[in-house]
């Protein structure tokens, strides 16, 4: 089954408009995160998830903006050294985090919570960067328990590839921060036919894609164009090759939304012509693992 189209706001340009849109066409999920749009993104989505209660709303703790990380400092949460970094993962910071977060969304309760590049936290110490996750997603328990949130997860660019940490390691510290049965409900991770590991790795049954699946975890596939470069890399044969009658950005999406284990592809359409080119994308019946196989190995060719 083709996974399904969700607005991601990185890079949106116009974010109200995106989503109405988005919201318009049957899309489930918006992702947002505190510090896009230079931190108004979240306050820009607030009025149209007002109206459309059902919209389900995926943000993050982790990144801040320089103003957001004065504002920590001055609620005593982070000291001047730690928003210099511009990147938390501290108990007391995530805390916060989601309670403004829940505060600018103008939702009580937040369906998904994400870790936003854990990995940025602890570089090259995995067991403090364990540490750290585990500590963060105590914080993330009690949030579930007050009934402030649904689920929570992580969102990394470079963290599972670089085996930073694993989706088993994830599940285990989820597990020991909730003293039990835990609420990791998500990971997000860049798929593209730039970034395919992922997508090699779960044709041949391994790899974070099909461990999240088989534990039950939402996988959203972000930068599916690669920041937008990636269909000016790809020419009509190849989109042909991939589904005949695509253009080079449908065959992205569509390679995309068919990888095993995907079950959203977060697509950042500020344009209506864009969202209802990927929209028809995914409407596609699934490419099979076969085409899949022969998509990345012409793409893996020298």
């Amino acid at each position: 089954m083709t996974a399904q189209l969700a607005l991601g706001t990185y890079r949106c340009r116009a974010i109200p408009e995106a989503a109405v849109r988005a919201a318009a066409s049957g899309a489930r999920w918006i992702d947002t995160a505190p510090n896009y749009a230079t931190g108004r993104a979240q306050i820009l989505l607030a009025p149209v998830l007002a109206f459309h209660p059902l919209l389900n709303v995926s943000t993050k703790t982790g990144y801040f903006t320089a103003a957001t990380g004065t504002d920590a400092v001055n609620d005593g949460v982070l000291n001047q050294d730690q928003a210099a970094a511009g990147h938390s993962l501290a108990p007391d910071y995530v805390r916060w985090q989601t309670g403004r977060n829940r505060e600018q969304l103008g939702r009580d309760r937040l369906d998904l919570v994400l870790l936003h590049s854990p990995e940025r936290a602890h570089p090259g110490d995995r067991p403090a960067l364990h540490r750290a996750i585990r500590d963060a997603f105590a914080v993330l328990e009690e949030a579930v328990a007050s009934g402030h949130v649904a689920g929570y997860g992580v969102a990394t660019w470079a963290g599972l590839e670089e085996e930073a940490f694993t989706v088993g390691e994830l599940l285990a510290l989820a597990a020991e921060a909730a003293g039990g049965p835990h609420h990791l409900a998500a990971v997000q991770l860049p798929v593209s036919l730039v970034m395919m590991t992922p997508i090699v790795q779960a044709l041949h049954g391994r790899g974070p894609l099909l461990a999240a699946a088989g534990a039950g975890l939402r996988v959203m596939a972000s930068a599916p164009l690669h920041g937008g470069e990636l269909p000016g890399m790809v020419d009509q044969e190849l989109a042909d090759l991939i589904r005949p009658d695509l253009t080079p950005a449908q065959a992205c999406i569509l390679a995309v939304a068919s990888c095993p284990g995907v079950t959203n592809v977060l697509l950042a359409a500020s344009g209506a012509p864009h969202w209802k080119e990927a929209a028809d994308a995914v409407a596609q019946p699934s490419l099979t693992a076969a085409k899949l196989r022969e998509i990345t190995g012409v793409l893996a060719s020298p």
